[in-house]
């Protein structure tokens, strides 16, 4: 599927859609298991594109692309949520809502959840739905797109025909400089293939490609990947290819988390390492003890932390500095 429709990189974690495509948040978004492939349409409308080509649509010159509630509950304790819902107000043409849903295998009560979901919005809106079904692998994508019909005998009251962007339908991404021109497709299709022959290759791609962002481009859009790929092995793949920096997704477990949180903690001990380091030197300090340059070194080279608390208490009895160090500790002392 080609896309038509300009997309720019992003030089922070900031929505740039291409040329007259604005979003208005106006609602709190449900977040879910599938987050990033709704987070990506909320935060990026540029990555409609293909649904507009597919469609044979023109991609709008100019549009108000605004997030409403997914909420369809009506009675309690049953309670039905769209993961996504936008409404897309064309400068030319009518406007629409976009039901966005993602699928990761076939249910049998999906079609007529998707049904209600369009009915409802419809009624409540009073603007017609077009159903947006993500898919990451060909036979649940080929599942999705019905049709659903409400039927009896020969004869269908409502026939629903989601619209499906899956591994057929999203061209992969196999150029560098594509990544460079269009991050949130690439991310998109790599998130959509990532149950495909090949993904290890694509992956690669995108991390190579992703060499040539600014740093803090290059963790959004590694981030924002690794969720969007879920449960799958490529998870595992994508985490050894991501730098480690620091995460813009708190709480969701990323390797840069990971890697912020244990490198937060290494400082802590670090600084508790060198304070007690420095108390030992100020105990032989007060009481006269010359310290040579050798076990300063040694003191202060120190991270052993129970090691530093000996140290401490044998500075308060030592004779010279260099009992410090018993025989056998001086490897431990160094570490």
């Amino acid at each position: 599927m080609n896309v038509s429709a300009p997309l720019e990189r992003v030089n922070a974690p900031v929505f740039i859609g291409s040329p007259g495509l604005r979003i208005r948040k106006v609602a709190h978004m449900v977040t879910s298991t599938h987050e990033t492939s709704h987070r990506i349409f909320q935060d990026h409308p540029e990555v409609l594109a293909p649904v507009f080509t597919a469609l044979g649509l023109t991609p709008p010159a100019k549009a108000d692309i605004e997030a409403i509630t997914p909420d369809a509950t009506e009675v309690k304790p049953l309670e039905r949520r769209v993961d996504t819902v936008l409404k897309v107000v064309p400068s030319e043409g009518d406007a629409f809502l976009l039901a966005i849903e993602a699928q990761t295998s076939p249910a049998p009560d999906k079609g007529v959840n998707w049904a209600y979901y369009v009915a409802y919005l419809q009624a409540k809106f009073g603007l017609p739905v077009l159903l947006l079904t993500v898919c990451r692998n060909k036979g649940t994508a080929a599942w999705a797109v019905g049709p659903f019909e409400c039927r009896v005998g020969t004869w269908s009251t409502l026939v629903l025909r989601p619209f499906v962007l899956g591994p057929d339908s999203v061209a992969r991404i196999t150029d560098e400089s594509e990544v460079a021109r269009h991050p949130a497709m690439a991310t998109f299709a790599a998130i959509v293939h990532s149950e495909s022959e090949g993904i290890s290759g694509i992956l690669n791609l995108l991390a190579h490609a992703m060499r040539s962002f600014d740093k803090a481009t290059a963790k959004y859009w590694s981030e924002l990947l690794e969720i969007g790929l879920e449960n799958t092995p490529a998870k595992e793949t994508w985490r050894e290819l991501e730098k480690m920096v620091v995460s813009y997704f708190p709480g969701r477990g990323t390797v840069f988390e990971e890697a912020y949180l244990d490198g937060e903690a290494k400082g802590e001990a670090k600084g508790e390492a060198k304070g007690k380091a420095e108390g030992v030197l100020r105990v032989l300090e007060v009481r006269g003890i010359s310290v040579p340059d050798a076990v300063r070194e040694r003191v202060v080279g120190c991270t052993d932390l129970p090691l530093l608390d000996e140290l401490l208490a044998r500075a308060v009895t030592v004779e010279r500095a260099d009992e410090l160090f018993v025989e056998g500790t001086g490897e431990d002392a160094g570490s």
